[in-house]
């Protein structure tokens, strides 16, 4: 009869994921080398795992224990990184961070961008009349996908910390698989969504993370208006946005 009981009830735990582990270690994702570099600088690494061709930094930064990793550009890879965070090293927490084009026309380049929620603006139906945006795409019937309150806060406080008030905001950010550099299009994702920026992983990470109810939160530093201007400025700005929003998960994790 023992037996009976606990394989069934291992056969049910397999239906549902598990929740975060308290105690497990911070996972860290990008999407490029650049936002990843200067946290691998100052992270103790004790070792490192390729899985998936995707390397797993495990170690120590700033007091913490971490998982640090460049999942790759877009939200396939994103999404299959932090199932990866999720699944082979039963993480705590995700923490996004990279670089993004502004959105908020309040926001200027170099400014930061903390997510409350986010959006997948690129996901709906292609018809004679134009793209029609499903809300399907989120956890929320709006379609939103809520980060973690209290990891968004002390996100904020962090960049705050680092950038000061004015350069730092909360907010709505928008993932799409492409790079926008386009007027029309910010307007679009302003009037639609109230975005503060645009990028191409975010909402990939968040919705995993969230229904694996693993907290989550996602900072971007703005590298370019995401205007027709938008490469010429991400070409001159693109690194040391990548490094700010590093240092702003550096000092976020000091305060955990």
């Amino acid at each position: 009869m023992k037996k009976t009981v606990i394989i069934m009830l291992m056969a049910i735990a397999a239906l549902f994921p598990a929740a975060a582990s308290e105690n497990g270690p911070v996972g860290i994702i990008t999407a490029m080398s650049n936002e990843l570099s200067l946290l691998l600088e100052n992270a103790e690494i004790e070792k490192t795992e390729t899985i998936g061709g995707v390397e797993y930094n495990i170690g120590t930064l700033n007091g913490q224990d971490v998982v640090l990793a460049k999942a790759g550009i877009g939200k396939i890879l994103a999404a299959a990184g932090a199932a990866t965070l999720i699944n082979e090293f039963d993480v705590s927490s995700i923490i996004f961070t990279g670089i993004a084009g502004g959105v908020g026309d309040e926001t200027e380049v170099m400014d930061i961008v903390v997510s409350t929620d986010l959006v997948v603006h690129d996901y709906g139906d292609i018809t004679n009349e134009g793209f029609v945006w499903d809300a399907v795409s989120g956890a929320a019937e709006d379609g939103r996908i809520p980060a973690d309150p209290e990891l968004s806060e002390l996100a904020y406080t962090a960049a705050v910390s680092v950038v000061g008030e004015d350069s730092a905001f909360k907010g709505n950010i928008a993932t799409g698989d492409q790079f926008v550099a386009s007027e029309e299009y910010v307007e679009i994702l302003q009037s639609r969504f109230d975005s503060l920026a645009c990028e191409m992983e975010g909402a990939a990470v968040g919705l995993v993370a969230y229904q694996y109810d693993v907290p989550f939160v996602v900072i971007r530093c703005m590298s370019d208006k995401a205007d027709g201007l938008a490469h010429e400025t991400y070409d001159g700005f693109g690194d040391q946005a990548a490094d700010n929003s590093a240092r702003i998960v550096m000092e976020m994790l000091s305060n955990m």
